[in-house]
């Protein structure tokens, strides 16, 4: 998987949200109809960085436009409630770890990443929905 660090020593992690996004956005339950993800730049066990990327609507490419649209944006990491097998595989390819994601908000997602990291998702774990 691809949680290394970034030559900068960075991890860029996207957590589904709820608009406006943020750190103290809610954490959305559906990567691929979330309105947006708020992606966190973390080094040295801290926040570098916070941006906030809009989603596609899910219809423009599917359960893969968000697969897309974070590699685009140099995501390696995304925390998820659940995800189908297809996007799994997607990120995967793209070499984007996806991991379970925790808590309400963002900010406990991103909390428990840099406090002791997140567990990757298995693919016993996917939904049986995509």
């Amino acid at each position: 998987m691809n949680t290394d660090k970034n030559k900068n020593g960075s991890i860029k992690l996207a957590v589904p949200s709820a608009a406006p996004g943020g750190l103290e956005a809610d954490r959305s339950g559906h990567f691929g109809r979330c309105e947006c993800f708020t992606v966190v730049d973390c080094a040295d066990r801290s926040i570098k960085n916070v941006a906030v990327v809009t989603n596609l609507p899910h219809s423009e490419g599917g359960c893969l436009a968000p697969v897309n649209l974070l590699q685009s944006h140099g995501v390696n990491a995304i925390a998820v409630s659940g995800i189908g097998m297809r996007p799994l595989m997607g990120f995967q390819s793209a070499g984007i770890e996806v991991l379970i994601g925790t808590g309400d908000k963002v900010q406990d997602t991103v909390d428990a990443y840099l406090k002791s990291g997140l567990d990757p998702i298995a693919e016993e774990d996917t939904c049986g929905c995509h």
